[in-house]
């Protein structure tokens, strides 16, 4: 009745305005797209290899997941973590900030001391929720255990996961340092679900996040707590490797056990029809472990050194892509340096999201995303674990990089007076088998004094 009741002019009037919005429509059809903020997933990986992947060139693992988000985006072979070991790397990505000015250079307590991530630093997931976004996270945390650093102190709406370094998959228990304690939580508070396989009940809740907030821009950081330590990859896949040397097999089970989850979570985006709206992100935390309970190995740096805590590239360069369909160059690589602390700014320029906070070490990568003949954005980048003068550390420019405190986990053997500083030349030993120092004292020097003035700005001691 009440159209009815209008004037001739009114009508003539609303018929046109009507009119009006539909020819915009028909000359813009893309214009409300367009004003939607695109989703962002991260997904972070634990442990895993250099080259554990097969768009990285590797013969005897099977990761058609990874190898199809590669296959949609952009592929690094010259990607650094922003350290060689997991809760200062998680830290560089969630901040931005290299470790040490993060407040956050070595790994985070397990214990409730409020020794994780401080809370004054602004996270990723407080960047996109100023933005309006919906933030999760699903999977591993590891950057403190109170509840003003656990993740819905830290800006995120939803968390469901662990707090601490690694949980077993089935009972949900840390066992690596006693007393063996219970770790899974459902938005701050623990919750029981023995027998359940984690990654399995990461991807249901990842889904129900998506399924839940496809109508408005989300971001989600989805940490999987894979390859790490306890290798508990399915049967099919212990079965497929195990004419494989041991722990190579359990290693490459629990990374095609891994691989199934992500092509899980992907393809759940895909039934969603999201796919072409979000911007996914793939990176390792760092090399693979060495470690005793990791069997001492079973992960593969190809030609490089060093492993999971170690500052040479095999415990630093790791895989790493981004995807977004229609939007970013598919299948294309990019050797250029890029570092774990600019997804932070690469993604906000992406998203059209301010950075709340701009005092930040990570560099937008867009430009080198988009063409490869784009430089890195990086003249002089910098790692250290560990606090003072006992601290591991690398100042890097160009082909050159200076370590100082050196460890080598991948079993090589250092030389006298190479644990102290080891120069590298990437451009002619990527294995960085040789020390330059003492024929190239005046690069030494020159990084050293970079180091230096670096350590003495940032470096609390």
């Amino acid at each position: 009745m009440f159209p009815m009741m209008l004037s001739g002019a009114t009508r003539m009037l609303s018929l046109g305005l009507i009119c009006g919005l539909s020819l915009v429509a028909a000359l813009f059809p893309n214009q409300a797209e367009a004003a939607r903020k695109p989703n962002v997933i991260v997904i972070f990986t634990d442990d895993q290899g250099s080259i554990d992947m097969g768009a990285y060139g590797i013969k005897d693992l099977q990761t058609p997941s990874m190898d199809a988000l590669a296959a949609k985006g952009v592929r690094f072979t010259q990607f650094y973590a922003a350290a060689p070991v997991c809760s200062p790397s998680r830290a560089g990505l969630m901040t931005g900030r290299y470790p040490v000015r993060a407040g956050l250079a070595g790994n985070a307590s397990s214990q409730k001391d409020g020794k994780g991530l401080p809370t004054e630093q602004v996270t990723m997931a407080e960047m996109f929720k100023a933005a309006g976004y919906a933030t999760a996270h699903i999977g591993k945390w590891h950057l403190g255990y109170t509840p003003e650093e656990m993740p819905n102190g830290q800006g995120f709406d939803f968390s469901f996961g662990h707090m601490g370094g690694c949980i077993d998959n089935y009972s949900h228990f840390f066992y690596w340092q006693g007393p063996n304690r219970h770790d899974l939580y459902l938005n701050g508070q623990e919750v029981q679900m023995p027998g359940h396989f984690f990654p399995d009940m990461m991807v249901a809740e990842a889904g129900k996040f998506m399924q839940g907030h496809k109508d408005q821009p989300f971001f989600m950081y989805v940490a999987f707590n894979m390859p790490h330590y306890p290798y508990q990859g399915d049967p099919k896949w212990l079965e497929h490797y195990k004419d494989l040397p041991m722990p190579r097999n359990l290693y490459c089970a629990f990374v095609s056990t891994l691989d199934e989850r992500i092509g899980r979570l992907l393809e759940m985006l895909r039934k969603l029809d999201l796919e072409e709206d979000t911007i996914v992100v793939f990176q390792s935390d760092h090399g693979h472990s060495t470690e005793e309970r990791a069997f001492f190995g079973g992960g593969n740096a190809g030609p490089y050194r060093g492993a999971k805590f170690s500052m040479f590239e095999g415990g630093l360069r790791i895989p790493a892509i981004i995807s977004w369909p229609g939007k970013l160059p598919q299948g294309e690589v990019r050797s250029q340096l890029a570092h774990g602390c600019d997804w932070m700014p690469t993604l906000a320029e992406l998203s059209g999201v301010k950075l709340v906070n701009p005092d930040i070490d990570g560099k937008s990568l867009v430009p080198v995303i988009k063409s490869d003949k784009a430089s890195t954005p990086h003249d002089i980048v910098h790692w250290q674990t560990g606090k003072g003068k006992n601290a591991q550390w690398v100042v890097r420019q160009g082909d050159w990089k200076l370590i100082g405190n050196v460890r080598d986990t991948s079993g090589g053997k250092l030389e006298e007076g190479d644990e102290k500083l080891f120069l590298s030349n990437l451009s002619k030993d990527i294995g960085e088998k040789h020390n330059f120092a003492a024929e190239n004292p005046e690069v030494v020097a020159r990084l050293q004094k970079i180091r230096d003035e670096w350590a003495a700005k940032n470096d609390p001691k």
